[in-house]
């Protein structure tokens, strides 16, 4: 919502902000901070990862946010949410190709329930938000499929780096926000756009409540993800950051009493289905593994 209306919204004379760039470098920095907090806070082993991964894992991060958003200048926002729906299919490909991660059959399976499942939801549910149909056909598609191989190559390094060092939530959470602020920063610095947002700052101070907010509830957020990085691996991160935009359209469906359409409800049925094998599958086969007696 913060973002939204960060991005989205008017400011004086019907000015918009479009500093895509300030505003990641803004969220990386509050990131940083956020958990050098918490690495004072909380006792914690040396992190031993290599520099190397966490560099790649910032740049594959921050190079899948700009391509997915430079995106929507050829293509329509459905489109650009059905390909990103996808995201956790190159996160298994990749992981499995350059993380020497392995997955039983059955989980391919299961995330597949879930891609389609979000695909149907919102493509129809975005349908009418379309861009005008004269331009370029390629380009957008191009740069989806990047931003999707960007998310893969995250989430492989990520798999390196878990099965490496292990470091803690905090550790990934400080470097990878540290490496990213500093790529965001040269980024923002060789653009000009630097000069952008200050002058737009100054002209709208107003702005500073919302950055502020989302750069807040941004921080916390990804702390939980990352969580979920060092404690279960990048594939459950991923099949969650997929299916939360599934769980906020139907949450305005409760709360707004919005009629979803019978697609929409296959699509439902599919992510819930994929998501509850999966636990189950995951849970079954935790309690096997305890019953095997130590020789």
């Amino acid at each position: 919502m913060l973002q939204e209306k960060i991005t989205r919204g008017k400011y004086g004379d019907n000015d918009k902000f479009t500093c895509a760039l300030s505003l990641v470098l803004v969220q990386c920095f509050v990131n940083y901070v956020f958990a050098q907090v918490l690495m004072v806070s909380w006792k914690h082993e040396k992190d031993t990862t290599r520099t190397v991964y966490y560099f790649s894992s910032a740049l594959t991060y921050l190079l899948a946010m700009i391509c997915s958003t430079m995106a929507l200048q050829w293509i329509n926002y459905p489109t650009q949410v059905v390909g990103k729906a996808a995201k956790p299919i190159p996160v298994m490909i990749l992981g499995v190709l350059i993380g020497r991660k392995a997955y039983p059959l059955k989980k391919y399976l299961f995330v597949l329930l879930i891609v389609i499942g979000v695909a149907l939801f919102m493509y129809k549910d975005q349908g009418k938000k379309t861009l005008d149909s004269s331009q370029s056909f390629g380009v957008g598609e191009l740069l989806l499929i990047l931003s999707l191989t960007m998310d893969g190559l995250t989430g492989a390094v990520q798999e390196l780096i878990k099965s490496e060092s292990s470091p803690t939530a905090y550790s990934m959470m400080l470097n990878t926000n540290w490496w990213s602020a500093i790529i965001s920063s040269v980024g923002v610095i060789l653009s000009g756009e630097i000069f952008r947002f200050v002058a737009f700052v100054t002209q709208y101070p107003e702005i500073l409540v919302y950055l502020a907010g989302f750069a807040l509830m941004g921080a916390l957020g990804q702390l939980f993800i990352f969580y979920m990085v060092a404690e279960f691996g990048p594939l459950p991160c991923s099949v969650v950051t997929t299916t939360r935009k599934f769980f906020t359209v139907l949450a305005s469906v409760i709360f707004f009493g919005n009629v979803l359409l019978s697609r929409q409800w296959i699509g439902a049925i599919l992510v819930f289905s994929g998501l509850f094998l999966d636990i189950f599958y995951s849970k079954g086969k935790s309690q096997a593994s305890k019953k095997i007696p130590a020789n």
